[in-house]
C-alpha cells in the first residue's frame, strides 16, 4: 500500500465534504463556514500594508516575532493575570489549527490515550490519530447542554489516559464554562495527572459571563497548553496567526516540530497581530455586540419556527435540534440546501453525538439571517 493506513482510513472533513455540494450553486445563503462576515479592521490591514512598504517580507524567528510574543504576554497578563515568558513559554503558529497539531505531536507517544468530547471541532480526532494517539470520545449529552461534567469525565478516565482536548466556548455547540464549572473539572485533571490542550480561540466571544482561562486555576498552569489566536475575535481568518502558551519543555518540543515543518507564521500576519492587540479593542467590542444581537434573533426565530435551540454562551454558532422533523442531520442539511438554498452543517460532522442537530453560523448579516430563517420555516412547513 502506497498510502499510510492512518490517512487511508481517515474520513474527509464533514464540513468541507458537505460544502463541496454548495460550489457552483446560485443564490445560496451559507450559514455553514465558521468565518466572521466582517472585514479585518482597517488599522490592522494598514499596519500590514505599511510593513510591506517598509520591506518586511522575510522569515521570522521560528518562535515568531519577539514583539508579538511580548504583546501576547502583556495582553494575557493585563486581561487575565496570566503570566507567560515571551522567551520560553510562547510560540507563534500558523493559525490555531497548527497549534493543535503541534501540541498533540509534542506530547503523544504511539498508543497514548487522549479524551475528546463529542461533539467537537472536526480536526481534533483525526489530528490526534495522525499523532499516534488512541482517541477516546467522551459522549456528552443534550441533557447536560453538551457540557463536560465531572460525573461524565470520571466515567471515561481510565488508566493510561494522558491528555484531554477542551474547547470553550465550544465549536459547534456554543456552550462555555463558568469559573465554578472549570474548578470542578480541573480538580479531576490534577488528580489524574492529565495534560489539557485548552483551545480558547473564542474567548473574546463569551456573552453571559467572563471567560476564565483554564491555566489561571490552581494546579493547572503547569499542565495546560493554552491555545488562542486572532482569526475569530479580530476577523483575521486568512491571516493565519495563532499562538500556544505553556510549560517551557512542551513549547520547546512544539517549536522543534514547527521549525522542521512550518518554519514560521508569515511576518505580515504577525505584524498585523501586533496592531490587533495594540489598537483594536473597540472593533472587537463592536463585532461582539453585533454577534450578540444576531444570537438573540436567531435563537428566538428558530424556536418560533419549531426547532428547539438553546442559547449559546459564546462563539457565533447555534446547534438546534432537528429531532422533531424525523430526518437525520445529513438528510436535513441536504434537503434544506436543495429545496431552499440554505447551507448549514450536519451535526454528525462534529461526532456521533451531533446526530439530530445542525450547526448554524450566525456570522452573517441580519438580512441573511432573516431570509434564511424564513426559508427554514418554509422548509419545515412543507416537510410535515
Amino acid at each position: 500500500m502506497k498510502i499510510s493506513r492512518v490517512i487511508e482510513n481517515m474520513k474527509p472533513s464533514g464540513i468541507r465534504e458537505f460544502f463541496d455540494l454548495v460550489i457552483g450553486m446560485k443564490d445560496v445563503i451559507s450559514l455553514g463556514v465558521g468565518e466572521p462576515d466582517f472585514v479585518t479592521p482597517w488599522n490592522i490591514c494598514e499596519s500590514a500594508i505599511f510593513s510591506l512598504e517598509k520591506g518586511y517580507t522575510s522569515y521570522t524567528s521560528n518562535k515568531g516575532l519577539y514583539e508579538l510574543r511580548l504583546a501576547i504576554s502583556k495582553h494575557l497578563k493585563n486581561k487575565y493575570a496570566l503570566s507567560y515568558n515571551p522567551d520560553h513559554n510562547i510560540l507563534i503558529t500558523t493559525g490555531v489549527s497548527e497549534a493543535v497539531d503541534l501540541a498533540l505531536r509534542a506530547i503523544l507517544n504511539r498508543g497514548d490515550k487522549i479524551l475528546i468530547p463529542d461533539p467537537s471541532y472536526v480536526s481534533y480526532e483525526p489530528v490526534s490519530e495522525m499523532a499516534g494517539g488512541k482517541t477516546i470520545l467522551v459522549k456528552t449529552s443534550e441533557t447536560d447542554n453538551f457540557k463536560l461534567t465531572p460525573r461524565l469525565l470520571k466515567k471515561y478516565i481510565s488508566k493510561g489516559v494522558k491528555a484531554i482536548i477542551l474547547n470553550y466556548p465550544n465549536n459547534p455547540t456554543g456552550v462555555s464554562y463558568s469559573r465554578k464549572e472549570l474548578l470542578a473539572l480541573s480538580k479531576i485533571f490534577v488528580d489524574n495527572n492529565l495534560i489539557v490542550i485548552s483551545d480558547e480561540i473564542y474567548d473574546e466571544l463569551t456573552y453571559d459571563f467572563s471567560h476564565t482561562p483554564l491555566a489561571t486555576l490552581p494546579g493547572m498552569k503547569q499542565r495546560t497548553i493554552y491555545l488562542n489566536g486572532f482569526s475569530k475575535a479580530f476577523a483575521m481568518t486568512g491571516w493565519r496567526v495563532g499562538y500556544a502558551c505553556g510549560p517551557e519543555e512542551i513549547i520547546n518540543a512544539m517549536t522543534k516540530i514547527h521549525q522542521y515543518t512550518m518554519l514560521c507564521s508569515p511576518i505580515m500576519g504577525q505584524l498585523g497581530a501586533i496592531e490587533a492587540l495594540r489598537g483594536s479593542s473597540g472593533s472587537v467590542l463592536e463585532m461582539k455586540r453585533e454577534y450578540k444581537r444576531r444570537r438573540e434573533f436567531i435563537v428566538s426565530r428558530l424556536n418560533e419556527i419549531g426547532l428547539y435551540c438553546a442559547m449559546p454562551e459564546g462563539t457565533f454558532y447555534v446547534f438546534p435540534s432537528i429531532k422533531n422533523t424525523g430526518m437525520n442531520s445529513v438528510e436535513f442539511a441536504k434537503s434544506l440546501l436543495y429545496k431552499e438554498k440554505v447551507a448549514v452543517v450536519p451535526g454528525t460532522a462534529f461526532g456521533s453525538q451531533g446526530e439530530n442537530h445542525i450547526r448554524i453560523a450566525y456570522a452573517s448579516s441580519m438580512d441573511n439571517l432573516k431570509e434564511a430563517t424564513e426559508r427554514i420555516g418554509h422548509f419545515l412547513k412543507n416537510a410535515h
